[in-house]
């Protein structure tokens, strides 16, 4: 019985060192972005690149700012909108589908999933076209609106999924106490689906933020978002590689943020519609 345990604790403590060994590989990336942003642009060389500034500057920081401040503020502004927007549809399609069965249900969330499957590139031009048809070319508003729709197929299969867990016993006391439709879904389903709206706030939120081809397809300066104006940072002719990677720590930190402190609860959305009953 002593040696079982004493090999349990020595496979744990061999996990363990493997899992922080992984997490270091993980976050070499990161210390590199985060070092050369601190240095001089004639610090910076391959021979020095794992070495830490001797004299740190947040002049590249500054630099990177400067450039992509505008375009910062149009991922903002496009982001929480398309995220919200998305994740209530999406919250009051798994509401209906999973609830409400009607002839034809299958179907409809059926169609709705196939809209997962369709590649950006295959709509660009009809989508332009609808967009400047419509006036939105070329605006964040056109942004949200392309966002919003493509968003609705993972919105709603994780509400469809997360409000299958809920006890058809709960919305039948609502019917019993004359509560309609509207009634059940903001007074009993909403105070409960705030796991599902953490799940799907997170995951539209990085997709939002992190997408490129609407955003240089759909867009001009100085509309478009800042995954847009960190490409063209990149791609000038003269490389300051600390100004570059300042600028993709600044674009990433967003959506870093959002998961160091929403991480724990993605996960825990995730799995509270896992287990029926």
């Amino acid at each position: 019985m002593e040696l079982r345990l004493v090999l349990r604790r020595i496979n744990r403590t061999l996990l363990y060192l493997l899992l922080v060994v992984l997490a270091l590989l993980y976050l070499v990336p990161i210390y590199v972005v985060v070092i050369t942003s601190l240095k001089d642009n004639a610090a910076i060389s391959l021979s020095h690149m794992w070495s830490l500034p001797v004299h740190p500057s947040f002049a590249s920081i500054q630099s990177a700012w400067n450039q992509l401040g505008p375009n910062f503020g149009n991922s903002i502004e496009l982001a929480i909108p398309a995220t919200i927007i998305s994740s209530l549809i999406g919250s009051l399609n798994g509401y209906a589908l999973s609830k409400w069965k009607f002839r034809g249900s299958n179907v409809v969330f059926f169609i709705i999933l196939f809209g997962m499957f369709i590649p950006y590139q295959s709509v660009l031009i009809p989508l332009l076209r609808v967009l400047d048809s419509i006036g939105l070319y070329n605006t964040i508003a056109g942004l949200i609106l392309v966002h919003s729709i493509y968003g609705i197929p993972i919105t709603t299969l994780i509400f469809k999924n997360f409000y299958s867990a809920i006890p058809m016993e709960i919305i039948e006391s609502g019917k019993i106490d004359g509560v309609g439709y509207w009634g059940i879904f903001r007074h009993i389903i909403l105070p409960l689906s705030i796991p599902g709206f953490v799940v799907t706030g997170i995951w539209q939120f990085t997709q939002v933020w992190n997408n490129f081809l609407f955003a240089v397809s759909l867009t001009n300066p100085p509309n478009q978002p800042v995954t847009v104006a960190l490409v063209n940072i990149a791609g000038s002719q003269t490389v300051q590689w600390n100004v570059q990677m300042a600028s993709a720590l600044l674009a990433s930190l967003p959506t870093l943020i959002v998961y160091i402190f929403l991480g724990k609860y993605f996960v825990r959305g995730l799995l509270a519609g896992s287990v029926k009953g």
